[in-house]
């Protein structure tokens, strides 16, 4: 006879001894003394406590269970179809199956991890419209939201395609090439197949190959609205969602991650390593957003106000500092997806480095921020501190799966001290107006974060990738090659991206034109641009943050005058 029924008969019966007991002190009438019944109660109970931790034991120590995991998975009655007679599964049948469950979990994995990144499209809205002002705050949060419609137009027309057409991940995802490349000899340099995701790219995982990198260009689209906030013209903004998802990222991106020209320097060529290695995204996604950021906010100009008539910068201090630092940890959750998703696989268990290196690192770079904030300034400052958090989450991101824990404490305490020097630059050297460190947290730390891949990959992961056996191993293990291929990769993103982005701005200043008018900035981008305050029941409370203008050069080197609450409602037409 089975164990497991007569264990579970003795279980339930060891349950019900003590209901059994009372029912039979009332039919027999057994002395109602309360000593005497407490006695009985209690060696009832221990009696019953018995037999059910018998019972667990026993089960416990029969073998019914799984316990070194040889058999989890090996299920395999899900093949027999229904209404037909159960038999045993041949061993084709059983590789099937284990071949398609293994895809499954990738997918899902995948679809989980872009979901995540999906989010942090919050994380980077409450962030940009808390470290600006109150007037404005509409205006940022629609650029944050609108950014994503855009972003999803212009990669379903033609991004995606372009990147990805010839996107090999058969091992993973079952992701087999749409298309050929465009090719000089042996180098690839542009993908075109998968335009409006039609023909082959009708595919299951082409849709999630699809939806997961499109949340990362995503990413790259919104930087450059933090650093342009408060005065760039919203119909200017939507051409940019465009350009930035159809032409930018994905010439870029394919030529590291489509298989194209950088990947390939270590299979051709001077074969250096494994050619350009930049795992989630420091490079891709967020330097070349911080380079962008950083020559639109150049030829858009500062905001009227922020550099006195001598030239040196001003504080314009943020509206919501609590706004600022939820989302900076909304994008620290995102970011688990960002990183951990991208080994695009459940099965591969790097994963699991790849995400505590992440956190490391953010917890670094936060430390590492606030005390050199403390050190200079004398203060432990916020929103420094908060982009010190962001800054070692960016730096990471590269080389999160090919450093060991040290390391990425090391990336991340670099990236800390890093972004404080670099907002200093941006402002005190660069003349550039940033309002929320986008160029200093992405664009410098994007860039140091490629650079860490060729110094400290220690060679334990990445074993075929780009084509090349082998570990990926930094200068300090040993690779200078790889070091050199990281190297290249940041002076052509530098350099491909300026080009464009500095003919892009230009061109869309002189044409439709990029700064919104003086009024409106002065007043605030809410009403003239979006026709809705984000805060109308505390106009006057605002007074503050609507600054008007005594006298300037037109160049951003400006008086402050009084407020009034009379003058706040005459430039807002109220």
């Amino acid at each position: 006879m089975p164990a497991r029924p007569v264990l579970m008969s003795i279980f339930t019966l060891a349950l019900l001894l003590p209901v059994m007991y009372r029912r039979f002190q009332r039919r027999t009438g057994a002395p109602a003394a309360v000593y005497a019944n407490r006695k009985g109660r209690l060696l009832i109970a221990a009696m019953a406590m018995v037999v059910v931790l018998g019972v667990a034991g026993g089960a416990a120590f029969a073998a019914n269970g799984d316990p070194n995991g040889g058999r989890t998975g090996t299920d395999v009655t899900n093949l027999v179809t229904p209404g037909t007679q159960a038999k045993e599964p041949n061993a084709g049948e059983v590789a099937n199956q284990t071949e398609k469950n293994r895809v499954a979990i990738n997918i899902t994995w995948l679809m989980l991890g872009g979901i995540l990144v999906l989010f942090m499209q919050a994380g980077f809205a409450l962030v940009e419209t808390g470290f600006t002002r109150a007037k404005n705050a509409a205006h940022t949060m629609m650029m944050n939201m609108v950014i994503f419609a855009l972003g999803v137009v212009g990669w379903f027309v033609c991004g995606y395609a372009l990147m990805f057409g010839a996107a090999d991940q058969h091992t993973t995802l079952g992701l087999t090439p749409l298309g050929s490349p465009l090719h000089i000899g042996s180098w690839n340099v542009l993908a075109k197949s998968g335009f409006l995701l039609t023909g082959h790219a009708y595919d299951v995982s082409v849709m999630a190959f699809f939806f997961f990198q499109l949340v990362f260009m995503d990413a790259t689209a919104t930087i450059p609205t933090g650093a342009m906030a408060e005065r760039w013209k919203f119909k200017s903004f939507c051409v940019w969602g465009l350009f930035a998802s159809m032409l930018l990222y994905p010439v870029y991106g394919n030529w590291v991650w489509g298989g194209g020209w950088l990947s390939q320097l270590g299979a051709l060529g001077p074969k250096w390593g494994h050619g350009a290695v930049d795992f989630a995204g420091s490079g891709v996604v967020h330097a070349m957003g911080g380079v962008a950021a950083f020559w639109g906010a150049k030829i858009l100009g500062p905001r009227i106000g922020k550099f006195d008539a001598e030239g040196k910068p001003r504080a314009i201090p943020g509206h919501h500092l609590p706004m600022a630092i939820l989302g900076t940890f909304i994008l620290l959750v995102g970011w688990m997806g960002f990183n951990g998703g991208s080994t695009f696989a459940g099965t591969d268990f790097r994963l699991a480095v790849v995400i505590t290196n992440t956190i490391l690192a953010s917890a670094f770079g936060c430390l590492a921020a606030m005390f050199a904030m403390w050190r200079v300034f004398g203060k432990p400052d916020p929103s420094m501190t908060a982009n010190g958090l962001l800054a070692g989450l960016v730096a990471i991101t590269a080389p999160c799966a090919f450093v060991s824990p040290w390391a990425a404490a090391v990336i991340g305490t670099v990236a800390g001290v890093l972004v404080v020097a670099a907002v200093l630059w941006v402002e005190r050297k660069a003349k550039v107006d940033d309002p929320v460190g986008a160029v200093a947290v992405h664009g410098a730390n994007g860039l140091w974060g490629v650079l860490a891949v060729g110094l400290f990959a220690d060679g334990k992961y990445g074993d075929g990738l780009n084509g090349v056996t082998g570990g990926v191993k930094g200068l300090f293990y040993g690779g200078g090659g790889q070091f050199l291929a990281q190297l290249t990769d940041a002076v052509v993103l530098v350099v491909f991206c300026s080009l464009m982005c500095i003919a892009f701005f230009t061109l869309l200043d002189r044409t439709i034109g990029m700064r919104s008018d003086t009024e409106a900035e002065i007043g605030g981008l809410d009403l003239p641009e979006m026709g809705a305050l984000a805060y109308p029941d505390f106009l006057e409370a605002q007074g503050p943050v609507f600054v008007p203008v005594e006298h300037g050069d037109g160049n951003g080197h400006d008086s402050l005058g009084p407020v009034t609450a009379a003058g706040l409602r005459e430039e807002l037409g109220r």
